[in-house]
Order: C-alpha cells, then sequence, then structure tokens
C-alpha cells in the first residue's frame, strides 16, 4: 500500500513538473514580438479588402501591418510607401518571419504599392501574409509568379 501511495505520489510530481516546464516554454514562444505581430495578423484572416480600410470590416496591407506591429508596441506609418523606410534593409536570404515585404503592383515597377509580412521562411520558399484586392487577408508565397515579379524588397522592424 505505501509502495503504491510512492509511486502516485512520484507520478503526479513527475507530472506537474512536465506540466509547468511545457507551459513556461509555450509562453516563452508566445511572448516573443514577432509571434505576436504574425499572430495578430492571422487574426485579420479572411477580412476583405477595403481601400484605407483600417478594421475588421475590410482593411488594406498597410493597416494589416500597422495593426499588427501596434500588438507589440511599434507605431509604424499608415502607407506602405512609409512602412518601407522603417527598421533596417535586409538581403532576400536574411528574410525571417515577423519581416516585411514590399512590392510594386502598381504602373511603376520602382514605387512601393503593396506590403506584407512574413510568416514562415526557408531556403525553398518564403510566406507572407496581407490584405489583397482579390482574396482579402489572405497568406501567399513569394515564389508565386506574380508576387515574385512584383517584389522590391525586404526589411526588419523587429530585432
Amino acid at each position: 500500500m505505501l509502495q503504491q501511495r510512492f509511486q502516485v505520489s512520484t507520478f503526479l510530481f513527475l507530472a506537474l513538473l512536465i506540466f509547468n516546464f511545457s507551459c513556461a516554454s509555450k509562453k516563452k514562444v508566445v511572448n516573443e514580438p514577432f509571434n505576436q505581430v504574425i499572430a495578430t495578423a492571422k487574426s485579420y484572416t479572411g477580412t476583405p479588402y477595403k481601400y484605407g480600410g483600417t478594421t475588421r470590416s475590410g482593411i488594406d496591407c498597410s493597416a494589416l501591418v500597422y495593426h499588427s506591429f501596434y500588438s507589440v508596441g511599434i507605431n509604424m506609418p499608415r502607407t506602405s510607401a512609409s512602412q518601407s523606410e522603417q527598421g533596417k534593409s535586409i538581403k532576400k536570404n536574411e528574410i525571417k518571419p515577423g519581416d516585411l515585404l514590399f512590392f510594386a503592383t502598381g504602373r511603376r515597377r520602382k514605387q512601393v504599392t503593396h506590403s506584407g509580412i512574413v510568416t514562415e521562411a526557408s531556403k525553398s520558399d518564403i510566406r507572407f501574409i496581407h490584405s489583397s484586392t482579390s482574396l482579402g487577408v489572405s497568406e501567399d508565397y513569394l515564389s508565386n509568379v506574380y508576387w515574385a515579379k512584383a517584389f522590391l524588397f525586404a526589411r526588419r522592424v523587429l530585432d
């Protein structure tokens, strides 16, 4: 009987220990600023595109960036062109989650007109979230022919 109680007590202690360590590590990951930025952006998934829109009933790409970075206390400018001047320039092979991508989707090939937030980055491709006129807030890949052609540069606001 005493041995059985010891085994149950030991099991409960180990279970509690494992639970505490697993919760602590999850909190640490969630508290990383880039994860909060991405989580905020993803919370807008499915929101329709609206030029100049800043709410969940309709939002444009720069407002998505604005709200996502505001969630970690960073005040970004309200337009993609102004946002493209924030942070530091990074090379394409240095891109990581939380970085910003900028595109020229208009007639002028070098003028920033669109922005997105990197959600995943690997050697083979880069996934980003943005608000597009056709799909609203959704994720896409930089390897997509349209986005690859429109891509201008990347910048890092979070270090």
